[in-house]
């Protein structure tokens, strides 16, 4: 299934869960996304494009920690940015929602 070229979200997503496996991984890239948005909020509350700069910082940064040192495996988004983006988001509302383990 890894190898196929996904066409639609909904195929990708169940793989995406499934590169995320590790609950330690699954927790740091909550985290990183919580300090995006923070970093988003501060970005318009101060107009500093500095911000954005952390936002990248954060998101990757905490993303690829839990998968090259937690999941041993290479993130999505080298082969699938858009949907990896997308899973980020979806997984991290799943989270809020319980759907997801964290």
């Amino acid at each position: 299934m890894a190898t196929d070229r996904f066409t639609r979200f909904a195929d990708f997503y169940p793989f995406y869960l499934g590169e995320h496996s590790n609950p330690t991984c699954r927790r740091l890239h909550f985290i990183g996304s919580t300090l995006v948005l923070v970093c988003l909020f501060k970005l318009v509350a101060t107009g500093s494009l500095a911000w954005l700069l952390y936002a990248l910082l954060c998101g990757y940064g905490f993303a690829w920690v839990g998968h090259f040192f937690f999941e041993k495996n290479r993130p999505a988004t080298f082969k699938y940015p858009l949907y990896s983006l997308m899973g980020d988001w979806v997984m991290y509302a799943d989270i809020w929602r319980g759907r997801v383990k964290f």
